[in-house]
């Protein structure tokens, strides 16, 4: 550890906001031994059993990883599978009800038409028999002319 001696302190600058200090430490001493407070770990030898259940380990979590995994892939393309099939029924019942509406429409026009077509047709009829009672007429005087003279 550095000793007090061994630092200097330098104001940079001072503010209301607060102060800047430089703080300076000496060279470290070549001949000084420095200490590590942990030591490093020593390894121990491991037996060939150890070393293989070790591996076995390491390939049972690889494949319940792997499990796991495919696992949640299958549930995710069941899923897709589910919206995709909801989807395709939305749409159905869609152009169901569409279809549904256009026959009706359709239907309506129809009956609409036809309504129309009745109507004129009793249009005409009565001007027929307008024009026939007309002709009535102007035969019954024309009669009634040629009989006077």
């Amino acid at each position: 550890m550095a000793a007090l001696n061994d630092i200097q302190v330098k104001e940079l600058d001072k503010r209301a906001s607060g102060q800047a200090f430089e703080v300076i430490l000496s060279s470290p001493v070549p001949d000084a031994k420095i200490e590590f407070p942990l030591s490093p770990l020593k390894k121990k030898d491991l037996s060939l059993e150890e070393i293989r259940r070790k591996l076995e380990a390491a390939e049972e979590r690889r494949k319940s990883h792997e499990a796991e995994v495919l696992k949640h892939l299958a549930e995710k393309r069941e899923h897709e599978k589910e919206v995709l099939q909801k989807a395709l029924e939305e749409n159905n019942n869609f152009s169901k009800m569409a279809e549904e509406k256009l026959h009706q429409k359709m239907e309506a026009n129809k009956e609409n038409r036809s309504a129309r077509m009745a109507a004129m047709n009793e249009k005409f009829k009565e001007k027929d028999k307008k024009l026939e009672e007309v002709r009535k007429n102007r035969e019954t005087k024309e009669v009634n002319t040629d009989a006077d003279n």
